[in-house]
């Protein structure tokens, strides 16, 4: 919450206390900025609010509320009661100019925040299979997922950033099997490619790799050459899957294994708990989990009848351990083809006795890429599906990484290539990141100006319009932590860019007749920058200097 807000409200709250002998949390306070300027810089509606439990008119509770309202410590100067009981606010000028000490002196820290008090997070995203490249999806989710987590530490949540490896199971058969039909195809051998295998270059290319390397040491098909070809297909996938995200600028702090979770005995364990409390069965020679009973729509197999296990149990084993390691909030992001599962892991963490409510599941939704309107395909390689680093190479980091969390997560996306490329205010990338250049250039142009030591000449109104909105910026960052919407940031990003150049067209900052007021402007446009930045690093984009 930002200082004037957080003000307004703890004088609301005692006026409440003191108008009616009421208990009126700061929470409870609305605080506005009205749409129309001339009803003040801020209004709120208590009075309103008020009304149901007073059985008053609320232009009376209003006047009583004001009445022992202390405008100065809110840093107010003069109300107005209007309609049906709005109190609109005008503030004091330092009250206003207040945050451009604030962010200057702050820097990049401004924005940062504890609304999270140090709550222990997990958060899950990407976790693609170690089989191949990272498609358009994985883009969304890496995207959303990394400035969630820059969202959440910047807000004081303790936040650690998973990526569960799928390094077991058919999958990572099919991989092995395909390396070494390919390892035996460029030997000049008989091979038998898997029906349900990889048949992308990619394998191809590692498979050839492995044969210069080795020759025909691993040329014979048994187990134990399986194993070699699924170790070397994990570690060649896994190694171009961390340098895309690299180039992505997204990265993890733990790296969790399935197939370490299985050899640590951990999937049996789970079993063991499940089937201690009565919560497995065997049917049909299969077992299957008792998830009706913790709201999921039908029972679940876990092991099926030819022995192996479903992906389910795995699954099971992963999210206790996590739980198991102390988080008080557990955050999966799935694929929307994903989003029948969440109710039986859900029944899964109740079963072994934690709470439900700790694991959180956003689903990403599809992805389409589209120019002037059309759906387009532009995958070069593999024919089949767009990888994150095309894309980058397309339209650049910025844009792909701005385009993927510009709109919330459950809606379906339609990537516009043509406007992430273009150079033109409708590319909300092009126009925040011209803002800041602007910026920076005016910085570039003002080094002999004295430094400001106060601000009480900046009273246009752009430039108060363009204070208040930089003041909102720390609960933007709050709220978007929340609620995981980086979505939210990018809103802020484009109405800070055009509150900036509003206020940049209105009022002269580099003006040699009127030194005093260039450099408390030219302080102001400090702020907005150092703010402006500070929100494009939030979402991982370049905050350039020139364009």
């Amino acid at each position: 919450m930002n200082q004037i807000e957080s003000g307004l409200k703890q004088a609301m709250s005692k006026a409440a206390k003191q108008a009616f002998d009421l208990d009126f949390n700061e929470d409870q306070v609305i605080i506005e900025i009205p749409k129309d300027k001339s009803h003040g810089d801020y209004a709120c509606n208590s009075a309103m609010q008020l009304t149901r439990l007073l059985h008053r008119n609320p232009r009376e509770i209003a006047q009583e509320l004001m009445a022992h309202f202390d405008m100065e410590e809110a840093g107010v100067a003069s109300y107005a009661i209007a309609g049906p009981g709005f109190i609109n606010f005008t503030m004091r000028n330092d009250s206003l100019t207040n945050v451009i000490s604030k962010v200057l002196d702050e820097k990049d820290h401004y924005g940062k925040n504890d609304s999270g008090a140090h709550m222990r997070v997990n958060l899950e995203y990407v976790s693609a299979n170690p089989t191949g490249n990272l498609h358009l999806g994985h883009a969304r989710g890496a995207a959303w997922g990394d400035s969630v987590a820059r969202l959440m530490k910047a807000s004081g949540y303790d936040v650690t950033r998973e990526y569960y490896v799928n390094d077991a199971g058919n999958q990572i058969i099919n991989l092995g099997m395909s390396l070494q039909a390919r390892y035996r195809e460029y030997l000049g051998l008989p091979f038998d490619l898997p029906q349900d295998g990889y048949h992308g270059e990619d394998v191809k290319e590692i498979a050839i790799a492995l044969a210069k390397e080795f020759g025909d040491r691993y040329a014979e098909e048994n187990e134990e050459n399986l194993k070699f070809f699924k170790q070397k297909g994990i570690a060649f996938e896994l190694a171009k899957i961390r340098k895309d995200l690299d180039y992505y600028r997204v990265s993890f702090d733990v790296w969790s294994s399935e197939q370490a979770i299985r050899d640590a005995g951990k999937v049996e364990d789970a079993l063991k708990v499940l089937e201690e409390k009565g919560l497995t069965y065997e049917k049909e020679g299969a077992l299957w989990f008792a998830t009706i009973q913790f709201g999921d729509d039908k029972d679940r197999v876990l092991r099926k009848t030819d022995g192996s296990y479903t992906y389910l149990v795995p699954d099971i084993a992963y999210h206790k351990d996590k739980m198991d390691r102390g988080y008080e909030q557990l955050v999966d992001f799935f694929g929307a083809d994903h989003h029948g599962y969440v109710p039986r892991l859900k029944a899964s963490i109740a079963a072994l006795g934690n709470d439900p409510d700790k694991l959180s599941v956003d689903i990403i939704q599809m992805v389409r890429l589209v120019e002037n309107g059309q759906e387009v395909k532009m995958s070069k390689r593999l024919g089949n599906a767009v990888t994150i680093r095309e894309l980058c190479d397309e339209v650049g980091v910025d844009a792909a990484r701005y385009f993927f969390v510009q709109r919330a997560l459950d809606t379906h996306l339609d990537f516009d290539l043509g406007l992430a490329r273009s150079e033109s205010n409708d590319n909300p990338v092009y126009y925040a990141q011209y803002a800041h250049a602007r910026m920076c250039s005016i910085l570039r142009q003002a080094t002999d100006l004295p430094q400001a030591n106060s601000y009480e000449r900046l009273t246009n109104e752009k430039e108060v319009d363009l204070m208040k909105y930089i003041n909102e910026f720390t609960s933007v960052v709050s709220e978007a932590a929340k609620l995981r919407a980086p979505n939210k940031v990018c809103n802020y990003i484009q109405k800070l860019a055009q509150k900036f150049h509003s206020f940049y067209n209105a009022c002269k900052v580099l003006d040699d007749s009127d030194v005093e007021l260039s450099a408390q402007r030219l302080a102001l446009v400090q702020a907005a920058k150092i703010t402006l930045c500070n929100a494009l690093n939030l979402i991982g984009v370049e905050a350039l200097e020139k364009m």
